[in-house]
Parts: structure tokens; C-alpha cells; sequence
């Protein structure tokens, strides 16, 4: 049986545009993994067991030494549309945690009506930095109560007062779509074909892929339609005439179209064409993603362990997240100016740009057939 995977076929480096405006919840809100069934994260053989998940763990344990860091972990654990997700999360950054061994972590559940007395219980604990909230309503309610340095795992809105330790990590899908306008001008790309859908996660990515090919090429945009059932005749038409192919679609979408394309016609695709179980006809499609996917035996993701619990692409995408939030935390606790701060992540090449976000860039693979 034949399996599509992915072949590492080079990195190439492009800064992302922060996107401050985007809603970039999309994986959190296309979450349908079995996630009630997942424990804790199995450790590497060398590995020490992970931190523990309740308080009366933590007291059995020996108090921490004192001046060691103290990292908070704010995340809505107990919420019934967050929860799942938050506890994928969790077991990402506890994964890092148990590896590390570079702190202590600090734990607590608070959704977004007790954000704010989740975090100043943090700041009574003697936490150093926080990870955590999660929701942007969260964050803004958050926001004037941050003292100490905070990563929130989502995009802050503009409506949120600026706040020089509050900083962001956050998976934007908006991104994604700029990098690969890039990597198309960069191949020397003139003429693109734009394919998109009906939903919302594809009319994001189809206009921020627009408004980054406006500016790379001066204002020329690209000719976008919209992938529709009867569309075919029309799509293959604009193919004739175009240079490359992006296809801002879910996997089964974009292999319908590959199928009817010209083989040597160049195709480009975002993260969610990259997943378990997609189509042999997205062979030859050049993707980005993270190197927690595409590059499985850099020392920096072979370093931490896989779920233990069997995840979608999508989901497992946040205990990735987890992993580089408690790295990043770590960091910043310990920068007395975080201004350009980077880090070789797991979700990406990471660094601090403007607005106190880490910008993530991704490395390119193309997906071939695999016989097993």
C-alpha cells in the first residue's frame, strides 16, 4: 500500500509578516482528535520522568532550590470548547519541561472569566515568566495585570494595550500563505494561479497570499478562482497560462485539482496539505511546515519526545507549540533585552519581531510516493 510522505528537499529562509489583525485559532477550532485519551508524554528511555499534573504531586516533591527559574503555565485546562485543545498544549510544554530540566514548572487552570486571578495566583506563586493564555479574550483581559515576562500563545489584538513584557507565539495561518508568496517570487515565479475555497481558513489564506504578491511584485496581482466542484474546465484553462499553482484548499480539494494538472506545472501548498493520510495525487506538491514534521532527526526535535497518544497532524501541531513555548519562556526569563531574540524551534526558525511577536519560518519539502 502506498503512503504519502514528506521529503525534506531544502530550508529556505523567509521572514514572515506579522499579521496582528488574523484570528489564527484555526487549528485550535478544526481540533477533532480523540484528545480525552491523552496522558502524559512518554518520555525518551534517558529521560526523566515528566513534571507532574496536580498539586498533591508537587507537594510530594522536594521544594526547588531557592533562585531556581519558576515558569507559570496558564492555560484554560478545564474549558469545554478549550480544554482539549489546552491539554495538548500542556503535555507539549511538560514534554519540554521533563527534558530540560532547566526549571520549574507551575501549572494552573483558568479560563477565560478567571484569567486574570489564574495569573496574579501565578505571580503570588514567584513565577519568573508565564506561559499562557491561550483565547484572545484571555490575553486582553490579561494584558494591564502582566508584570513578568508573558509568551501568550495567540495573537494580541490591536485593541490591547501595548505592554512591553507581554509577548506572542501563536500558529498564523496568514503567515503561512506569505512565506510561500515568497518562496514562489524567489523561484522566479511570474505568473501564479490562485486556487481557493468557500470557507473562512481558505479566504484568509487566499488574501494574505494577494496582498504579500501585491508587494513583491509592485502591485501585480495574482489570478485567483475559486476551486469549485464544476469548476475544473475553468481551472485547467487558467493553468494553461500560468507559471505555478497555489492552492489555498484542504488536502482532498487540492489532490482532485493536482490530479487534472500538468505534472510538470509547479505546485505550492500550505501546512494543511501536509497530513496524514493525504492523497498520492499531492505527489510532487511543495509544502511548508513545521520541523517537527518535515525534519524529524534535527538535534533540536529529536531532542523532545512524540505524543503519547495518537494525535491528527493538526492537533499534534499544538503540543509542537507546547514544546517551543516552555524553550521560549526559558529564554526570555533570562534576556535582559529580548529585542531579536531567536530560537531553532521545533514550529519553525523563531524570532522577536516588531510588536513583541516571534515570526516563524518554515522549511520546505516536496511530498512524494513512498512504497512501504
Amino acid at each position: 500500500m502506498q503512503r504519502l510522505t514528506p521529503l525534506l528537499v531544502g530550508v529556505l529562509m523567509t521572514w514572515l509578516t506579522p499579521t496582528m489583525a488574523q484570528t489564527p485559532d484555526y487549528i485550535i477550532q478544526s481540533n477533532t482528535a480523540p484528545l480525552k485519551l491523552l496522558g502524559q508524554p512518554a518520555p525518551k528511555p534517558e529521560a526523566p520522568a515528566a513534571a507532574p499534573r496536580d498539586a498533591s504531586a508537587t507537594a510530594a516533591k522536594p521544594q526547588p532550590a531557592a533562585g531556581r527559574l519558576r515558569v507559570g503555565l496558564l492555560l484554560p485546562t478545564g474549558s469545554a470548547t478549550l480544554g482539549e485543545a489546552a491539554a495538548v498544549v500542556r503535555s507539549g510544554v511538560e514534554a519540554a519541561a521533563s527534558v530540560d530540566q532547566n526549571a520549574e514548572l507551575v501549572p494552573i487552570s483558568a479560563s477565560e472569566d478567571t484569567a486574570v486571578a489564574g495569573y496574579k495566583q501565578a505571580l503570588a506563586s514567584g513565577v519568573n515568566v508565564v506561559i499562557g493564555p491561550l483565547s484572545r479574550g484571555a490575553i486582553a483581559a490579561v494584558a494591564p495585570a502582566v508584570t513578568v515576562p508573558t509568551l501568550a500563545l495567540n495573537s494580541i489584538g490591536r485593541e490591547v494595550p501595548a505592554n512591553p513584557k507581554l509577548f506572542s507565539l501563536s500558529l498564523i495561518v496568514e503567515g503561512e500563505a506569505r512565506q510561500v508568496a515568497r518562496l514562489m517570487h524567489e523561484d522566479g515565479r511570474a505568473n501564479p494561479l490562485l486556487l481557493f475555497g468557500a470557507d473562512s481558513l481558505s479566504q484568509r489564506l487566499r488574501q494574505a497570499f494577494i496582498d504579500e504578491w501585491r508587494v513583491l511584485s509592485r502591485g501585480k496581482s495574482p489570478l485567483a478562482l475559486e476551486a469549485k466542484p464544476d469548476g475544473l474546465p475553468a481551472i485547467l484553462q487558467a493553468a494553461a497560462g500560468a507559471d505555478a499553482v497555489f492552492m489555498a484548499l484542504d488536502a482532498h480539494e487540492a489532490g482532485i485539482v493536482k490530479a487534472a494538472l500538468a505534472p510538470e506545472l509547479p505546485v505550492y501548498g500550505t501546512s494543511q496539505l501536509n497530513g496524514r493520510g493525504s492523497a498520492v495525487a499531492l505527489a510532487g506538491v511543495r509544502v511548508i511546515d513545521m520541523p517537527w514534521f518535515l525534519m524529524p532527526e534535527h538535534p533540536a526535535v529529536k531532542r523532545y519526545p512524540r505524543p503519547a497518544a495518537a494525535l491528527t497532524t493538526q492537533t499534534e501541531r499544538l503540543y509542537a507549540l507546547g514544546v517551543d513555548a516552555w524553550r521560549l519562556a526559558v529564554l526570555l526569563a533570562g534576556a535582559r533585552q529580548p529585542t531579536g531574540l531567536r530560537l531553532d524551534g521545533v514550529t519553525g526558525d523563531l524570532r522577536l519581531g516588531r510588536d513583541r511577536l516571534f515570526e516563524r519560518q518554515l522549511p520546505m519539502a516536496v511530498l512524494s510516493v513512498e512504497q512501504p
